[in-house]
């Protein structure tokens, strides 16, 4: 989901990603001290994404290490396969992707889970250009909209709006046009009149008069408005079949972010753009500052203690439904697990803040 491509300064920072394949939790690799500890290998779906920003942060802050795992961290690229397919293939063993993929790999046969919930809201807004004169879905009528990648979460999210003004799909078209510089030059050739993305593209989009946020998906509040209730989107995913046969390495990787989300929430963006390497904070044409301004408007995305929200499971459900997907056969409560999240909590002696769903869903 969400195809990017690296920023050069990540791609230092994840040298192994070119010749990472399959690694495996049941070998053992790093250096120094830290050599027995298992390996586990997780793709995000653009790690320079604010909305997923909780994975590298958790490496800076060298939590994955303090709970149990070598962390091996690589990021999807345009063009290239997709996190959760990469996760679903066997080529890594989690993905740091939206939740929404569970029901969609269920639809197809295959169980996968999300072991930790770290967003309640999808970080994404509708960006329409300042002369469309979208200022809601009901205007995506006859328009062009720009997703991020064809059968992405922005594009099952962008039909959901839709359909929820009373279009249908023959009354608009959607294409693909990633993010970032890619997604802007679109938005400034006229390919697109609309775009859906997330921080810092938001806000070089405005801060260039380019456009404005038509839609807020990006908070709770927002999310609730426009989808019906809260969407938990990022997560990590694994299949049931690895979760379950690598219950200690899951703990410890849960541990790790459910530990890195309580950080986050006892600091500010300014604390976190610190924390992240200065390239990571500083590229693609934006300005640490930028980075900062962009993640104080939409930091209370994420969630602090990991847990799948009451709700969020049929939400998202809702939304394949109205989109056309056939989901008679998905069984929600094994599309997630909060038995991690809670231990993680319990582990720390945080107090959640968020009603679990039930264990059906």
């Amino acid at each position: 989901m969400l195809k990017k491509t690296i920023i050069g300064a990540v791609a230092g920072s994840l040298a192994l990603a070119g010749s990472l394949t399959a690694c495996s939790s049941s070998s053992n690799s790093g250096s120094g001290g830290s050599s027995s500890l298992p390996t586990v290998s997780l793709m995000v779906g653009g790690i320079d994404k604010q909305i997923y920003l909780p994975y590298q942060l958790a490496q800076q802050l060298g939590f994955y290490k303090k709970y149990g795992v070598n962390m091996v961290l690589t990021t999807e690229t345009q063009g290239g396969i997709g996190a959760e397919d990469a996760m679903a293939s066997g080529q890594v063993d989690m993905a740091g992707a939206w939740y929404i993929h569970t029901i969609d790999f269920q639809v197809k046969g295959k169980t996968v889970e999300d072991i930790a919930n770290l967003s309640g809201a999808p970080g994404e807004r509708e960006m329409c250009a300042t002369n469309s004169g979208v200022h809601s879905a009901a205007g995506f009528a006859g328009k062009t909209l720009g997703v991020t990648d064809l059968g992405s979460g922005t594009d099952e999210l962008t039909q959901l709006l839709a359909t929820k003004a009373g279009l249908t799909t023959k009354q608009y078209s959607r294409i693909g046009v990633s993010d970032g510089a890619t997604a802007i030059a679109a938005m400034k050739s006229g390919k697109t009149p609309c775009l859906m993305t997330s921080q810092p593209t938001v806000l070089q989009i405005e801060q260039q008069g380019l456009g404005y946020s038509a839609i807020d998906l990006a908070t709770s509040a927002g999310a609730t408005a426009a989808l019906g209730g809260t969407w938990p989107s990022a997560g990590v995913l694994a299949t049931s079949s690895w979760v379950s046969s690598h219950q200690t390495e899951a703990q410890d990787v849960v541990d790790a972010l459910v530990a890195t989300m309580h950080w986050m929430s006892t600091h500010t963006a300014a604390d976190i753009a610190n924390a992240l390497p200065q390239s990571y904070v500083q590229s693609n044409g934006f300005t640490k500052s930028e980075y900062i301004t962009a993640l104080t408007q939409d930091k209370a995305q994420f969630d602090s203690d990991g847990i799948m929200p009451a709700g969020g499971p049929e939400t998202v459900l809702a939304t394949e439904k109205a989109i056309g997907v056939n989901t008679s056969s998905v069984n929600l409560g094994t599309t997630f697990s909060n038995t991690f999240a809670v231990a993680a909590n319990k582990l720390e002696g945080f107090t959640t803040t968020t009603t679990p769903a039930p264990a059906n869903g």
